[in-house]
């Protein structure tokens, strides 16, 4: 990555489609660092995403809002400044509360499929 500082608003969020009221920015992607994708997801007030299982881990930083994430059938409820881990294959969700929910999510480059799981 040639850009050490990238101002806020110099990349484009786009509609996560699987799920409702939902963007993603991707502020580093996995082509511009060696290791780790560095995405910002953004929930409008009870949007959300649907259970769903990736091939890779999570980290994710919990910049606003609140809401509930299940992991691995468990329910948690988060708010701002709260870190969640989630590991690789293991069915997660989201439901964002009444005011939304804003989260940092950072995935290693690895190879990726995103499996929904009814």
């Amino acid at each position: 990555m040639t850009e050490y500082v990238r101002k806020s608003g110099s990349s484009e969020s786009v509609e996560v489609t699987a799920g409702q009221g939902t963007s993603m920015q991707v502020l580093i992607s996995s082509e511009e660092a060696p290791n780790f994708a560095f995405r910002k997801f953004v929930m409008e007030p009870y949007g959300g995403l649907p259970k769903h299982k990736n091939l890779v881990e999570h980290e994710q930083y919990v910049l606003r809002g609140s809401g509930v994430i299940e992991i691995a059938g468990k329910v948690f409820e988060i708010t701002a400044g709260d870190s969640v881990f989630i590991p690789s294959k293991v069915p997660h969700s989201y439901m964002a509360g009444k005011d939304g929910l804003e989260f940092i999510c950072v995935v290693p480059n690895e190879e990726d499929k995103v499996e929904i799981v009814e």
